[in-house]
């Protein structure tokens, strides 16, 4: 079964023309990667159905089969877990019984071919950026007994695709809705970023402790976040100008921009 349809893909070959197709062919190569091994666990999971001990027994014994997994476990139909969370070192208890039904996972549709890999979140415990991968478990008859799931942490999952490049040109992602809502009348309104809060801080503490961006200018109201890595730490690019010009970070320079971006005096 292919992941990536070739009429998905822009341009029909070489790097991704946007950042969107880049994240598609990502989560696509991630996808063929894990669906295998999981569908291979879930078989073996029908016979040992319904046992504690036995599925946690199971899931250690093959854990190393699922590549850069974080824990393995099992839920029933109504996504109640009905395993331990099964993790490289030993297994966790705690986690058994627990109600899965309200995590963001349990709420995406699950395709017709029976596996799922879920839109990033932020976890509950570790508060870092995760994903899992929901894998269907039917008995011989066909009829659904519940899920296999692993969960993954971001930083332990490989970039499978090229990395997108940036255009040099400045582009407008998207505006604030302050502005476009009533031009001669400004107020603040509440952004994606604001009813977001919790998760985008998150995702930014991963960038600057996990992915090497050291400095960022983040403007609330637009939801908009311009940053500087270690790879290119004096380039930015300027809106409304094609080519790029060096500001280094923390000059003075630097800072009245910042203060002009986010409406200080």
């Amino acid at each position: 079964m292919s992941w990536l349809d070739e009429s998905d893909s822009a341009g029909g070959g070489g790097l991704p023309s946007t950042w969107q197709d880049s994240i598609f062919r990502q989560r696509a190569e991630l996808a063929e990667l894990l669906h295998q091994p999981l569908a291979q666990l879930a078989e073996r999971c029908v016979e040992n159905w319904g046992t504690r001990e036995t599925l946690n027994n199971l899931l250690g014994e093959h854990f190393a089969s699922i590549p850069h997994c974080a824990c393995l476990y099992c839920l029933d139909r109504g996504a109640m877990q009905i395993s331990d969370n099964v993790v490289a070192g030993g297994i966790a208890p705690e986690h058994f019984g627990r109600d899965r039904s309200q995590r963001p996972y349990m709420q995406e549709a699950m395709p017709g071919w029976g596996f799922l890999l879920s839109d990033a979140y932020i976890g509950l415990m570790n508060h870092r950026p995760s994903l899992t991968a929901l894998q269907v478990v039917r008995n011989l008859n066909g009829d659904l007994l519940g899920y296999l799931g692993a969960d993954f942490d971001l930083r332990d999952l490989p970039v499978t695709s090229e990395l997108y490049v940036e255009p040099g040109n400045w582009r407008q992602v998207k505006g604030d809705p302050a502005i476009r809502g009533q031009l001669f009348q400004q107020c603040r309104v509440e952004s994606p970023l604001d009813r977001n809060l919790e998760p985008a801080l998150a995702i930014l503490e991963e960038l600057m402790t996990q992915r090497d961006v050291f400095q960022c200018q983040i403007h609330f109201s637009s939801s908009q976040v311009i940053l500087w890595t270690v790879a290119d730490p004096y380039r930015r690019c300027q809106p409304g100008k094609a080519k790029r010009r060096l500001v280094v970070p923390g000059s003075r320079e630097a800072i009245l921009e910042t203060r002009r971006a986010v409406g200080a005096k």
